[in-house]
């Protein structure tokens, strides 16, 4: 039911495809979450508007066809202004979205080899690095660009801290708990009465929330946990029902669950508001990981906390300040420095003429 919504009402293209519709439906029986169908579509309704367009049988798409695609989402104006970071231009689409695309593209096509319906997938898989190309793997049609997630300072933390300071109560605790466990946006405002252990401060991040359906037990500090309980209160005048923890006080939704959208707004608004404009839903999440990994937790440990099936996935999460880095590298040149000068001693206990070159 669920796919024939989306193929009637948000993509036809979709519904004139019979393989493509096929193709939708299993990975929704399959019980993939809603957002990743949703994502799956638009990415392979685009593609197949091109094909379209450009009168290509997809299921006889070879890579020349695919890269016309590739060109049109890399020229595509930005809704977001020539700050965009894209290939080779200040226009179209991140790196990052232009991979997302071409995913269900690229899954489309091993559906298609599995069916006996083509030989090879005109999408490459390739991992990209600088140096190194794609090590002797099959070239992907768009390098993989890698940066560093952004976090704040500390200046810039305590900025964002005091616009958020004359948020309402519901807003503060949940910057503290998307802080302190390390929370996606989705995990936050998902999280139910009965997720929250009071007395243990520990919270449970159910699977289906999750992007990888991994179950986890998360703590959060005293401090949230005075928050917490100033907002259940809170919650208590607006509903005493079990359910979502979160809820809306619009006057258009009042009592409702809120909206992944809806707190997307508030942490804009409190980022505005701090003159730290970068700060976004996720930031959050990368400052407790980099601040674990700072406090010298183990990569295991952290992408335990994290909800990570691989550490690769945690080392893409944290990143160190070249302040970090600076102090790191002195505590290392002193520990070599003392060495070496010990070494220089030692020179002090031969007679000259007996150190050989």
């Amino acid at each position: 039911m669920g796919a024939e919504v989306v193929l009637e009402d948000k993509w036809p293209v979709l519904g004139r495809h019979e393989r493509a519709a096929v193709w939708l439906r299993v990975w929704t029986d399959l019980g993939r979450a809603p957002r990743t169908i949703d994502a799956y579509a638009r990415g392979l309704a685009e593609y197949l508007s091109v094909c379209e367009r450009e009168a290509v049988d997809p299921i006889t798409a070879d890579r020349a066809h695919v890269a016309v695609y590739v060109r049109e989402l890399t020229s595509r104006p930005s809704k977001r202004g020539t700050n965009v970071v894209s290939i080779d231009s200040g226009a179209g689409l991140s790196n990052a979205t232009l991979q997302q695309r071409l995913v269900p593209v690229r899954l489309f096509y091993d559906f298609l080899i599995e069916d006996g319906l083509r030989d090879s997938n005109p999408v490459g898989r390739g991992r990209y690095t600088p140096r190194g190309g794609f090590g002797g793997h099959e070239r992907g049609l768009v390098p993989r660009l890698v940066k560093l997630p952004w976090i704040p300072s500390e200046q810039q933390w305590l900025d964002v801290l005091a616009a958020a300071a004359d948020e309402p109560i519901r807003n503060r605790v949940m910057l503290a708990l998307a802080y302190d466990a390390a929370l996606r946006r989705e995990e936050l405002c998902s999280l139910r009465t009965d997720d929250v252990d009071p007395a243990h401060r520990m919270l449970r991040i159910r699977a289906k929330t999750t992007k990888n359906r991994m179950e986890r037990v998360v703590p959060y500090s005293a401090t949230t946990g005075v928050l917490l309980s100033d907002y259940l209160a809170h919650r208590a005048t607006i509903s005493r029902e079990r359910g979502l923890l979160f809820l809306s006080e619009s006057r258009r939704n009042y009592g409702e669950p809120l909206s992944l959208w809806t707190w997307s707004k508030v942490v804009r608004r409190i980022a505005l508001a701090s003159g730290v404009e970068r700060f976004s839903t996720h930031t959050t999440r990368h400052l407790c990981l980099t601040d674990l990994a700072r406090m010298g937790w183990e990569l295991h440990a952290i992408a335990t906390f994290a909800g990570h099936r691989s550490t690769e996935s945690t080392l893409q999460y944290i990143h160190l300040s070249g302040r970090d880095l600076a102090e790191k590298l002195q505590r290392g040149m002193e520990q070599i420095h003392a060495w070496r000068m010990e070494m220089l001693a030692s020179l002090s206990e031969h007679k000259p003429g007996a150190i050989k070159s």
